[in-house]
């Protein structure tokens, strides 16, 4: 699950959990940027996940979610909207578990090229590239994707808008 694991970034946070701010970036069209991510040593073990990582220093997860944007995809140019969706889960990936407390933010852009211009060394080797996706090719996507309702939650989002305050998803744990 997680090249949006990053090495070298903070991994430490209250109760043990990993503090992440992940991205929801829509384009014109409505169509959401997923990251291709891989096991470091099994391309076959491949996801697709929103972009995003864990918080540097006493940076907020807005400033972490604009920073990791910008590092993964080269996109500089967002409107950053509200906390959609925050998210608790606990998964393997390149050899050691990751516990993390995750929270989906919306954006906007109309850039629709994408860079990845600050890997990290564990992301290089674990980062196959990014796709926009329409809702109906998430919807029947047979990929892994997370978070694993993703589809629903993005159907949701372009029929009823952005929700009141954070929606809690189900915890995750692989």
């Amino acid at each position: 699950m997680p090249a949006e694991a990053s090495a070298g970034h903070d991994d430490s946070a209250e109760g043990g959990l990993r503090k992440v701010a992940r991205v929801v970036l829509l384009d014109p069209e409505d169509r959401i940027l997923l990251l291709h991510g891989h096991e470091p040593d099994d391309p076959a073990d491949d996801w697709w996940f929103t972009p995003g990582g864990g918080l540097e220093g006493e940076e907020t997860r807005e400033e972490a979610a604009l920073r990791e944007l910008a590092e993964e995809t080269g996109i500089t140019e967002v409107e950053l909207g509200p906390v959609l969706w925050r998210r608790t889960c606990s998964f393997p990936f390149a050899g050691r578990r990751w516990d993390q407390d995750e929270w989906y933010y919306l954006a906007r852009t109309t850039v629709t090229a994408t860079r990845a211009t600050a890997l990290t060394e564990l992301e290089r080797r674990s980062v196959a590239g990014a796709r926009w996706w329409t809702c109906q090719e998430l919807s029947q996507a047979h990929e892994t994707v997370y978070p694993t309702r993703l589809a629903e939650l993005l159907r949701r989002l372009l029929d009823e808008g952005p929700p009141a305050g954070p929606v809690t998803l189900d915890t995750e744990i692989v």
